[in-house]
């Protein structure tokens, strides 16, 4: 099997045991990434907008560290501890993937990890 486990040296801190990013078959699978600052100094927590450009920036800064960009990016799958910030959040994310936009999927979630509002993770083709 060809599989190959990668930690983000640019990335938040992992908050359990598993990998940044597993690459496989052509494909990155990124862990859900919520709004943890790179340097481990904890959560963002100013606004939704502020939690959300967070994890995108961690999305792509793990991307980098596996030689990919959003580019790459195939398949979205976003959790909302509520959807009624889904309009926000389709407004920042259309700033991120300005063009030829990955597919997308995105649900409420009745409680997201270290009690954050928004958890997002991705599929890459590799580079």
């Amino acid at each position: 099997m060809d599989k190959r486990c990668i930690h983000s040296e640019n990335g938040p801190p992992a908050a359990g045991p598993y990998s940044h990013a597993v690459a496989s078959a052509g494909l990155l699978f990124l862990s859900g990434q919520v709004p943890l600052k790179p340097d481990g100094s904890g959560l963002v927590r100013d606004s939704f907008e502020a939690e959300v450009r967070q994890v995108f920036e961690n999305i792509k800064a793990v991307l980098a560290d596996c030689g990919a960009t959003l580019d790459h990016v195939v398949k979205v799958t976003a959790y909302l501890s509520d959807m009624d910030t889904f309009g926000e959040l389709n407004d920042i994310y259309a700033e991120y993937f300005t063009e030829n936009q990955p597919a997308r999927t995105c649900f409420e979630a009745g409680k997201l990890p270290l009690g954050v509002s928004v958890e997002i993770e991705v599929i890459a083709a590799q580079p």
